[in-house]
């Protein structure tokens, strides 16, 4: 079968690998429908994690159960279901508490496990034809026959549940005012999350205007670009002494507008810590931060020694001083899913929107590039193999 595969920094193919095959009775084998690429895979192709080439790309896919193990006893060959970005056994204590992105099982040594992902387990990805699918009756989430909602339910796979999980990890409520920094699919899903929750006022940052746009558009949120002025500031200008809740969804490759730019993404302008420390300053006291962006451990191609060991300067003593709490991790995507599906089928909630590409696999190389030069219009990218 066809398959994104991994070559070096900057380099991804098309190439013919082995398709998936049963390798549990718990396991079942799906063809794929509708894979994206998400910002997260950037980090992998621009070489700045220890992924090596080889690797098969790919942790938000749905598509048609074509092979059942025969130990899964709620899946049949026909259905449609999108799967979780996180691996999980569904019987581990995080499991049994919920915390699905934290399973203990499916990756010894590490807490979580993944499709397509550096350090995540064995698990390929379904940029491909064909993906296998463990422990499936616990990670397969059922959807309506047909093609109906196609876009929507491909986005349950990852960006709508942590978009939504940002603001969960921020406690965001009805009549609250929320920052969300980062007008990428995350940002964007945050911002449409916290419109659905009812808040009062939301404020957006970015700097690509294609994406502002959208969230005015679809999120009644303020745009603010951090090119023309100070963030903070900005936000400041228009909501007074600061917002009660800010969800960062930008993550350690961050752009610090103190910076002087040299073309359209330039990684010397990259400061880890800068939207952190613009939340801190952001949110009002007693206010609280939701951090779904990812940091990691390690990072080869961080600005400075201190980074590269996933240790950045943030202003904790700032963030005491204001009394502020946070909550930080990746999504555990099967704590939102089903709520979410059933908000699409009833129409509460339409987040494809979003979509700004939907393209044959083949041409997944020239969207990477695409998408990796933040080119205006290039927002979320779907794959059909």
């Amino acid at each position: 079968m066809n398959a994104v595969v991994y070559k070096g920094p900057h380099e991804v193919a098309v190439e013919e690998v082995d398709e998936p095959e049963i390798e549990h009775p718990n396991d079942v084998v799906i063809d794929i429908t509708t894979t994206c690429i998400c910002g997260s895979d950037l980090h992998m192709y621009e070489g700045r994690t220890a992924a090596e080439p080889g690797i098969v790309f790919g942790h938000e896919n749905m598509g048609v159960v074509s092979e059942v193990g025969e130990a899964v006893s709620s899946l049949e060959v026909g259905d449609r279901v999108v799967a979780p970005f996180n691996v999980a056994c569904g019987h581990c204590e995080n499991c049994e508490n919920g915390y699905t992105g934290f399973c203990t099982n499916v990756n010894p040594g590490f807490a979580g496990g993944a499709y397509g992902y550096v350090a995540m387990g064995p698990y390929k990805g379904g940029q491909a034809e064909k993906l296998r699918i463990p422990y499936a009756d616990f990670n397969a989430l059922k959807l309506p026959e047909g093609d109906a909602h196609e876009d929507s339910f491909s986005l349950l796979a990852d960006i709508f549940p942590t978009g939504w999980h940002g603001t969960e990890l921020a406690n965001v409520e009805a009549g609250d005012s929320v920052a969300v920094y980062g007008a990428g699919p995350v940002g964007l899903m945050a911002a449409y999350s916290a419109k659905l929750k009812g808040a009062s006022d939301i404020y957006i940052v970015d700097r690509v205007p294609s994406r502002l746009e959208l969230a005015e558009e679809h999120c009644d949120a303020t745009p603010i670009n951090f090119e023309e002025g100070d963030p903070v500031e900005q936000i400041k200008d228009l909501h007074g002494g600061g917002v009660d809740k800010g969800v960062d969804a930008v993550g350690y490759q961050a752009v610090d507008p103190d910076k002087e730019a040299d073309g359209a993404y330039d990684p010397a302008r990259e400061n880890p810590a800068v939207v952190i420390n613009n939340l801190i300053r952001t949110v009002r006291p007693t206010g609280e931060l939701g951090i779904p962006g990812l940091y990691v451990p390690e990072d080869p191609g961080a600005p400075d020694d201190m980074a590269a060991q996933g240790r950045i300067g943030i202003d904790f003593g700032l963030l005491f001083e204001k009394g502020q709490a946070l909550g930080t991790g990746q999504c555990n995507v099967k704590e939102y899913n089903r709520e979410l599906r059933d908000m699409i089928i009833a129409g509460r909630a339409d987040p494809s929107w979003v979509v700004s590409h939907r393209v044959d696999l083949e041409e997944a190389p020239e969207m990477y590039e695409a998408f990796d030069n933040r080119e205006e219009g290039v927002t979320k990218v779907l794959l059909d193999p």
